[in-house]
């Protein structure tokens, strides 16, 4: 497994992050061997949110913590101020209620990597910072991040913080996948494009993509013909994708892996410092995952594989 360094985390980041949107009470036999199995392999980052599961699956996480002692070994990485029925929640109130409600769940007084879930672009990037530094400065949480922003606001935001002698955002979490989404996953979602991958590659701020693998676009189960995930279709089915898939089968026979491998190693293998959520589920598709995570792509093989060159 190879990590990275985020400003702030105190811990090194593993480039694969494990994710949690299926941790439920009921699953927790389930979540707590796929957890073993992802320390097994040198994973240290688990990421989960305010809103998974209904907060189940912070609960289920901070339960696993505690009857395993391993707090120390792991790397948070949570979210909050995500827009409820009433509309957005990106103040100091929300991102407060939401930080302490997570702490109480997860049974930890710290989290390493703190993501605002979703922007709401009428605040001021100002009234933001000062909120989240404030919580930095009492301990609570390390690195401050921003998950569906775009990176004109991430710069603003940034360049307030330096301004105001404040810490600014040492992270970004968009989708990134070599699928490239035609609309938006849900309200409020951004998709990294070829502007945000050149903002990134210029600033060296780190990028951890959720559906870093396109939600199973590049498992082989999918065809233009095969229309009965609508939300797939609706995202991730175009012209460009079609050629992105068939790219990547190429590549994969030329390197003897597999199309899915080649999916997750092209968010891995970008000209700056990336992670990426998986969703392994079992054994078998985590150790597929940190098989890709091991296959390294040149910058033509990526550019190729993202239809930039012929």
């Amino acid at each position: 497994m190879d990590y990275i360094h985020i400003e702030g985390a105190g811990k090194p980041v593993s480039r694969l992050i494990k994710g949690t949107d299926y941790f439920k009470h009921d699953t927790y036999e389930k979540a707590s061997a796929n957890l073993n199995a992802f320390l097994e392999i040198g994973g240290t980052t688990v990421d989960t949110a305010h809103i998974y599961c209904g907060g189940e699956s912070e609960v289920v996480l901070g339960q696993y913590m505690q009857e395993h002692n391993n707090r120390d070994s792991i790397v948070i990485l949570t979210k909050g101020a995500h827009h409820d029925q009433n509309g957005p929640r990106v103040n100091a109130q929300d991102i407060r209620s939401d930080l302490l409600t997570s702490l109480e769940r997860l049974q930890t007084d710290f989290i390493e990597l703190y993501a605002l879930h979703r922007d709401d672009e009428s605040v001021p990037v100002g009234v933001i910072l000062e909120a989240l530094n404030e919580h930095r400065e009492a301990g609570r949480i390390g690195a401050l991040g921003a998950s569906n922003w775009t990176w004109q606001r991430l710069q603003e935001a940034n360049d307030y913080a330096a301004a105001h002698g404040l810490v600014g955002f040492t992270f970004s979490s968009p989708n990134l996948s070599l699928a490239k989404a035609n609309e938006p996953f849900w309200a409020g979602c951004v998709s990294a494009d070829q502007q945000t991958l050149d903002w990134h590659e210029q600033t060296r701020l780190p990028l951890l993509s959720w559906s870093s693998q396109a939600r199973g676009f590049f498992t082989g189960r999918f065809t233009p013909e095969v229309r009965d995930n609508a939300d797939l279709v609706r995202v991730f089915y175009s012209d460009g994708n079609w050629e992105r898939l068939r790219r990547a089968g190429e590549l994969a026979q030329q390197k003897d892996t597999t199309t899915i491998q080649i999916a997750l190693a092209y968010v891995l293998n970008q000209p700056f410092p990336t992670c990426a959520l998986i969703g392994a589920q079992n054994r078998e598709e985590l150790l597929s995952c940190d098989e890709g995570a091991g296959i390294v792509l040149t910058r033509d093989e990526v550019e190729w594989l993202d239809l930039r060159q012929d």
